[in-house]
């Protein structure tokens, strides 16, 4: 048919074919980039007025909570 040289030639894009794809798409500056961009959409960057919001909700759950294990108590008694 084609003879050993277009095995050869088969054989050559059969290995060099994965390995080329390996090689562009483990690129570490596509990599990074794309690792950077998926982080940023899914964790946004804080913002302090944020930041101040959720912590004034802890604290008002918080203190919510210690109001109700008190008034608990007390019925108990």
């Amino acid at each position: 048919m084609g003879g050993w040289k277009l095995e050869v030639f088969k054989m050559t894009i059969y290995m060099a074919f994965p390995v080329g794809l390996f090689y562009y798409f483990n690129q570490p500056a596509m990599f990074e980039k794309w690792v950077v961009e998926t982080k940023r959409k899914l964790y946004p960057p804080e913002n302090k007025d944020h930041h101040d919001e959720l912590q004034r909700a802890i604290k008002e759950i918080r203190i919510q909570k210690e109001e109700d294990i008190l008034r608990q108590l007390e019925s108990n008694k």
